[in-house]
């Protein structure tokens, strides 16, 4: 017996051991499951690209080099939302969270005709013509965002896409989607856009191949000569005359003169987290104004159960009717006198939200919204890189293929970003930056790093406040967050409910007074994001947008 008293100790030991080994492993597996990534990960529209940047930072680069990457390969996947002739927007998050933005955004040329503006609609509809393009900014961006930030070579970043480009990939599902619409074919139509989308007047579909041969040849110059080579050589030259063959107006002095603007991030506080986005004329602010006002109301889980449910979503509609309110002072501070600091003031916030009322809703003087047309296009990117550092960018040719000009010489399709003008101006001046809902944020807390930003024009703002509600108030995970349905108040401040919203809750807000109606286009709201809590990644690309992340 006194023998056996040890080896009974002993199996227990071992039991011991063995079930808190049996646990660990439970708790790592758990944790694995749990945790997409745990060093780094990007978000781009498609997994093809966002595995192009997650490989460039396996191979050592930073965060800028891997959303630039992505971006490049974007403009091959979804040439509908984005491009070398468009601009776009980065905001930096560097090692010791400093944050910078980078805005490339297009700008009114020199020769922009004098009566533009009287040719908006008079609703929101696809705008072309060679009149409405602004001078492209993208290139410059990444330049100068490379400069500041990148590891690797420039060219080593164009390596990837130059090849897609030259020798095809397999029709991305969703673009091939979007050309078999009937609006899109009749905005395609006549146009020289049919040569790249188009085999013996059929359109391509997803068995088909993809290529972009110009294009390559393109950024195979640019990757060896650098940007300059399409803001003052040969590129310039070319993509010039392409445009002025088509009545456009823009100029080599346009491309040469362009400049970069490099500046501190606006920043707010909202409870725990510090929210870091683009000063006007870009979104951030009023999506930062929406945010604000909601996290006045001492949100959390059970705000999104219930009757609680219905008077949170009531709020956040009167919220984006008063944000509506204050787009007409998204204007260019270069070429304004008006300040929007205000929109961040607590005393400010705190008297808007006191005029919210929770049993009705008011007709738009109440709001200060002011006639305007809405507006949709644009691509996003999030990365996470290993180091901590971060980058939230979006980028925009603007509405659907720009402005359908196409520049046969260089392979560039240009924007029609002019158009953002219509509805929010009476006037525009050379160089001058049109509104934008563009909105790329990162907001830190001491756990947690949210990097996101989101696409689809005006639908930006709201879906992307819907998602950041969801994900750190409501306890959602993010991929729940973004597949969320969305609800948008228009520019005629009528509320619009994405395909498969709940149907209750729809009525609710009908008998609340609000006025809900059909959207004339589809909901092209898409939102790709990055959560980081201690070592865990979370990285979703919109399923929308048939998107998926990368990372290790």
């Amino acid at each position: 017996m006194a023998k056996s008293q040890p080896r009974r100790c002993c199996f227990c030991i071992v039991a011991l051991v063995c079930t808190v080994a049996i646990i660990c492993i439970c708790i790592i597996f758990a944790t694995r499951q749990r945790c997409a990534f745990t060093h780094a990960a990007v978000s781009a529209d498609s997994l093809m690209c966002s595995d192009i940047g997650r490989d460039m930072l396996h191979e050592g680069g930073s965060a800028v080099d891997a959303a630039i990457a992505a971006l490049l390969c974007t403009g091959l996947v979804n040439p509908q939302s984005m491009g070398l002739g468009g601009g776009s927007i980065f905001t930096i998050m560097d090692k010791t969270g400093n944050v910078k933005i980078i805005s490339s955004r297009e700008t009114v040329p020199k020769g922009v005709q004098a009566d533009l503006l009287n040719k908006c609609p008079n609703k929101s509809s696809i705008v072309k013509g060679s009149e409405w393009i602004g001078v492209p900014g993208e290139l410059r961006g990444y330049e100068a965002a490379h400069q500041l930030y990148g590891k690797l070579p420039w060219a080593k970043l164009f390596e990837p896409s130059i090849k897609l480009a030259r020798e095809g990939f397999p029709m991305p599902a969703y673009l091939a989607y979007f050309l078999q619409d009937n609006i899109i074919k009749e905005l395609m139509n006549g146009t020289e856009l049919c040569e790249l989308f188009y085999r013996d007047k059929t359109v391509l579909n997803p068995r088909d191949t993809l290529k972009f041969p110009q294009l390559a040849e393109t950024m195979e110059t640019i990757a060896k000569e650098g940007a300059g080579a399409f803001y003052t050589g040969k590129i310039a030259k070319d993509l010039i005359q392409d445009v002025q063959k088509r009545n456009g107006v823009l100029s080599l002095e346009d491309l040469s003169t362009f400049q970069v603007r490099v500046s501190d991030a606006w920043s707010v506080k909202i409870g725990e987290y510090s929210m870091h986005f683009p000063p006007p004329p870009a979104g951030g602010a009023v999506l930062g104004f929406i945010l604000k006002l909601m996290h006045g109301f001492g949100l959390s889980p059970a705000s999104n159960q219930g009757d609680q449910k219905t008077l949170t979503l009531h709020r956040f509609l009167e919220a984006v009717k008063f944000a509506n309110g204050q787009k007409h002072n998204l204007k260019d501070p270069n070429f304004s006198t008006g300040d929007m600091k205000y929109i961040k003031d607590e005393k400010f916030i705190e008297h808007i939200r006191a005029l919210i009322t929770d049993n009705s809703t008011h007709d738009a003087s109440y709001y200060n919204i002011t006639p305007s047309v809405d507006h949709f296009g644009t691509t996003h990117v999030s990365v996470m890189a290993a180091d901590g550092t971060a980058v939230s960018v979006t980028s925009t040719i603007n509405q659907m293929f720009g402005s359908t000009v196409y520049s046969p010489k260089t392979g560039i399709i240009l924007n029609n970003e002019l158009a953002d003008f219509c509805g929010r101006a009476d006037s525009v001046k050379p160089g001058e930056q049109p509104p934008s809902s563009m909105a790329p944020t990162i907001l830190q807390s001491q756990e947690k790093t949210l990097v996101i930003g989101g696409s689809g024009g005006s639908y930006i703002t709201t879906a992307m406040a819907l998602s950041i509600m969801n994900h750190l108030w409501f306890g959602m995970n993010l991929t729940e967050s973004i597949a969320a349905k969305i609800v948008f108040v228009n520019a005629s401040n009528n509320v619009q409910f994405e395909n498969g919203y709940n149907e209750p809750d729809i009525a609710a807000m009908t008998k609340l007074g609000h006025t809900v109606n059909k959207s004339e286009f589809p909901f092209l709201n898409v939102v790709n994001g990055i959560s980081k809590e201690r070592q865990c990644i979370s990285a979703v690309s919109d399923a929308r947008k048939f998107g998926k992340s990368a990372g290790y």
